[in-house]
């Protein structure tokens, strides 16, 4: 795409895909800038949108703008542009998490991805228990490599090891009053504002002794599907970092959106387990083996068949994108 057709559309179209990302809660803490002299977009944190009781230290907000820096590196690549991406670059501004500025002809490609930007997300849904094929487990965990993470797919003991700290802690953020206050603030109704959790896209809210997915309505009434249709053994994996400072962790979001379009790409549903994460002592119980007793895990991924289930909405983009500057 030459500089003279690189007009406001075609910048709202790249950080309309970004936007697409997943975030934690639906919260879609970011902003976008450009800087029309350098052609570079910035993407700053909305700390109006973060979550103090959860996610008080902002990794999960980190880990989310990771995943629109990386929608929109591919949506620059897609229009033909190399993206050049700098992380934290301005020390006197911490909000300014991320800059990419739009290079000279694309060097390389991301095959696929830029279709499933849009097709990809979160199902919280029962799935068929179907193994996953070797080839495409394979490209997942080269998917995270390329981004400089580690993908770990754990074994059925492990996992169960791994579920059992999710459970925990998903009983702890139901019995804590803060977090489930904060947790019910994010569940929304198509209401047009786009952020939160629509309810259709919850899936089953039982407490559910197969796989604890996350209670956003927090002492609601159960109901929806009973435990025993989700699969016995889900196929869990891993995401980790070597260190886990803040450019680790927008490190870790890009390989994490990088897994889950590839693994859109390969028909494969996904559903995030954020919730052990989010409770220190838990975290490091996490990352004793069969993970590195120095890795830090960032994100747990359920992978499997079943249902696409509802999307959960994003706001107007061209209420986090400043592009005055082109009008």
């Amino acid at each position: 795409m030459s500089s003279a057709v690189l007009d406001v559309q075609a910048l709202e179209t790249m950080v309309s895909a970004a936007v697409a990302a997943p975030s934690i809660h639906n919260t879609q803490p970011w902003r976008f800038r450009l800087d029309p002299e350098t052609l570079t977009l910035r993407i700053y944190a909305n700390t109006d949108r973060g979550l103090p009781h959860t996610d008080p230290v902002g990794r999960g907000l980190h880990l989310s703008v990771g995943c629109a820096v990386f929608n929109l590196r591919v949506a620059i690549t897609h229009f033909g542009r190399e993206p050049v991406t700098r992380l934290l670059p301005c020390p006197d501004r911490p909000d300014l998490l991320a800059a990419v500025r739009l290079g000279g002809p694309a060097r390389g490609s991301f095959p696929g991805l830029y279709d499933a930007v849009r097709r990809r997300h979160s199902s919280r849904f029962p799935f068929s228990g179907r193994p996953l094929p070797v080839t495409a487990l394979a490209e997942l965990t080269e998917a995270a490599q390329a981004e400089g993470a580690t993908l770990t797919h754990f074994s059925p003991s492990d996992a169960d090891h791994l579920l059992r700290l999710t459970r925990e802690a998903e009983h702890r953020n139901v019995t804590d009053h803060d977090r489930a206050e904060e947790s019910r603030r994010w569940v929304r109704a198509r209401d047009g504002s786009g952020l939160g959790m629509p309810p259709e896209a919850l899936g089953p809210q039982d407490f559910r002794e197969a796989v604890p997915m996350r209670d956003f309505g927090a002492h609601r009434t159960p109901h929806g599907l009973p435990a025993r249709t989700f699969e016995k053994q889900p196929a869990i994996a891993v995401l980790s970092t070597l260190h886990d400072r803040r450019a680790d962790w927008l490190r870790a979001g890009q390989a994490l959106q990088r897994v889950l379009l590839t693994a859109t790409v390969h028909g494969i549903r996904t559903s995030l387990l954020h919730q052990a994460l989010e409770w220190p002592d838990l975290r490091r119980q996490l990352e004793s083996p069969p993970t590195a007793r120095t890795a830090h895990a960032q994100m747990v991924i359920r992978l499997g068949y079943g249902p696409e289930g509802p999307a959960s909405p994003r706001g107007d983009v061209r209420g986090v994108f400043d592009s005055e500057a082109l009008s």
